[in-house]
């Protein structure tokens, strides 16, 4: 019986195909974990959004 891929592997695969950074998917992925249980999620946008900010700010930084 062939084994099937763990979402991780399933993960890192789209994010290849894709272009996409698997840490950066990776701590989004945590984050919204972090707010889904909370009766309020207040922040979890603000906080997504410093992510992603983040990733970009060290991308232009190696690029320059």
């Amino acid at each position: 019986m062939a084994s099937t891929p763990s979402d991780k592997e399933l993960l890192q695969d789209l994010c290849k195909q894709f272009d996409v950074s698997y840490p950066k998917v990776e701590k989004l992925l945590a984050t919204v974990k972090e707010y889904q249980f909370k009766d309020r999620r207040t922040g979890v946008y603000e906080a997504l959004k410093e992510i992603i900010k983040s990733d970009f700010k060290k991308s232009n930084d190696e690029v320059q």
